[in-house]
């Protein structure tokens, strides 16, 4: 699995010194009955690739951050729009690291607009919080009426597969749905003092190292939750899952010990989810397998 298993510290000389601002939009439109690019913009280290697409697929588009990595003091920011009727899917190239920091945190932005009767994915593969990284991410999702958005993150807590755990530094990992432009639900997830503590005790995380968190925005989540637990239920990697509708979203979890487990039980659910809420191929893109 790309980067949990990463060995390195080594950050950069250049990312020590120099804070990155990237910033990144792409918005899509349909036209004459196919799904379009309509709008790109893109700012160092934040790149847009668009691979060709799996039989079946509509557009798609990859997100990558040249830097290698992101550092404290870094900011970057993303923009996904897709217009009424279009169809889009939008992942990342590779796990996002986030590097350990002396003093400034990292700041990354998602917003995510969707219109009426559209199918949007944010896709992103996991990011690793580096110990004594600092992190404080925000994703933002504007659905108009009739819109369909499926969006997910993956949080990897250390570098698991060189025994690294995430035990200081500083997290906070929100969301916020808005839908024709009332705020319907909030989210926050945040870990700072005491970090050790509240990773192993049994009544928080257990001694989990990765979680995971997706949620599936339209006019009627409620009808989809047992089919959505029912998928969840044929995990059998040993990873705690759950899905409730709260507010007009339904919101799925996962957490586990093992990080690779929990991609893998996170991807299976992707798969099974989109093509059954959807109408989408059950898989995923080409370089989640990478």
């Amino acid at each position: 699995m790309s980067g949990v298993t990463s060995q390195s510290n080594f950050v950069p000389e250049a990312a020590q010194t120099l804070d990155v601002k990237g910033r990144a939009e792409v918005g899509f439109a349909q036209r004459d009955g196919e799904t379009r690019l309509a709008h790109l913009y893109q700012h160092d280290p934040v790149r847009i690739l668009f691979p060709n697409t799996a039989p079946g697929e509509s557009i798609e588009a990859t997100v990558l951050t040249t830097s290698g990595g992101l550092v404290g003091g870094d900011e970057v920011s993303l923009e996904i729009s897709a217009g009424s009727k279009s169809i889009a899917l939008v992942s990342a190239q590779a796990a996002e690291k986030i590097y350990r920091s002396s003093g400034a945190t990292t700041d990354i932005s998602v917003a995510i607009n969707a219109e009426e009767d559209s199918w949007l994915e944010w896709l992103p593969q996991e990011t690793i919080l580096f110990d004594g990284s600092k992190l404080r991410r925000k994703t933002v999702i504007n659905a108009s009426p009739g819109a369909h958005v499926l969006a997910g993150e993956i949080l990897v807590l250390g570098r698991t597969g060189s025994g690294e755990v995430f035990s200081t530094g500083f997290l906070r990992d929100a969301w916020e749905v808005n839908i024709d432009n009332r705020l319907i639900w909030a989210d926050a997830l945040c870990l700072d003092n005491n970090i050790p503590s509240v990773l192993s005790h049994p009544a928080c995380f257990d001694g989990a190292t990765a979680l995971a968190t997706a949620v599936y925005v339209c006019d009627n989540p409620a009808e989809h939750i047992e089919a959505a637990r029912k998928m969840l239920s044929l995990d059998d990697s040993k990873v705690l899952t759950s899905a409730t509708v709260v507010n007009g979203v339904l919101v799925l979890r996962w957490l586990g010990k093992d990080a690779y487990n929990l991609r893998q039980a996170f991807a299976e659910f992707w798969k099974a989810f989109r093509h059954y809420a959807g109408g989408r191929p059950a898989e995923l893109p080409r370089l989640w397998y990478v």
